[in-house]
């Protein structure tokens, strides 16, 4: 059994791997002051555990999705790419998508002269123009910056094939929004339930609804309450990478966790 001091030393590891120094200044704002998510770039925050840098956090993102996805797909937010070139030699006709000039540019680079892929310049909700009708589409951390989501996923079920799924991963739990979903434009964080209400306000069933990422959900609450944490520290990434995200995989084989850092789903689009 662990004492008082190991479990303190724990938490603190978690908080540190999580959190970094000093407050970061507040989201820009639309005229209205409504939030509005900044642009992408290279050194975007929601991209650090995305990247090369956290692959088993890549992994674990991949193997969640992965028995959902059939052999036409559109990703929402593909932001630089690195989780739908996953998929592309298993797919008959993939299509990426993102808002940011930068991103959409550095996505033609990557799939320049693949006539398997399509890239769209999209911000929803909106009309998807897409070549073809998909029979999966994913969304990783992207309904949580748009304030209609409902409109959103009506818009996404319209360009899904009849059986056809949606998968959403988005931040769990508005008990863990802190400065960093403020400076990334996060509108809202999600339980089971609320997303539950979205998904099925837009005429989608749910298959799968669960939250993940359970010591994730851990360690960022105690950064948030202790000390204001803004974002995570990338030169940190790597290490909760090899560490916290192989153990909560083991634990959530075992266990249904109660709560996450992530709200994971699965709808279907009725026949």
């Amino acid at each position: 059994m662990q004492s008082p001091g190991q479990k303190k030393s724990i938490t603190g590891t978690l908080v540190n791997l999580l959190g970094s120094g000093p407050r970061q200044p507040a989201a820009p704002t639309a005229g209205d002051g409504e939030l509005v998510q900044p642009a992408a770039g290279e050194g975007a925050l929601e991209n650090h555990l995305g990247g090369d840098e956290a692959r088993n956090y890549r992994k674990y993102e991949y193997d969640m999705v992965a028995p959902h996805v059939g052999r036409s797909l559109l990703e929402i937010g593909s932001g630089l790419g690195h989780f739908s070139e996953q998929f592309a030699g298993r797919l008959d006709y993939l299509a990426v998508s993102d808002n940011d000039p930068y991103c959409v540019g550095e996505l033609r680079k990557r799939y320049e002269g693949n006539p398997d892929v399509e890239v769209l310049d999209l911000e929803l909700p909106a009309d998807v123009d897409i070549r073809q009708k998909v029979d999966t589409v994913v969304m990783m951390n992207v309904l949580e910056h748009i304030k209609d989501d409902v409109k959103a996923l009506e818009d996404l079920a319209a360009v899904t094939e009849p059986g056809g799924r949606i998968v959403i991963w988005v931040p769990g739990y508005m008990q863990l929004y802190g400065d960093f979903d403020r400076k990334v434009g996060h509108v809202t964080r999600y339980t089971p339930d609320t997303l539950k209400t979205s998904v099925r306000k837009a005429g989608l069933l749910p298959e799968v609804l669960k939250p993940i990422n359970f010591l994730g959900g851990i360690a960022w609450w105690a950064a948030v309450r202790r000390g204001g944490a803004g974002y995570p520290d990338p030169r940190l990434v790597k290490i909760y990478d090899r560490t916290v995200i192989p153990l909560t995989r083991g634990i959530e084989r075992v266990v249904r966790p109660p709560f996450g850092q992530t709200v994971f789903c699965v709808a279907r689009v009725p026949r």
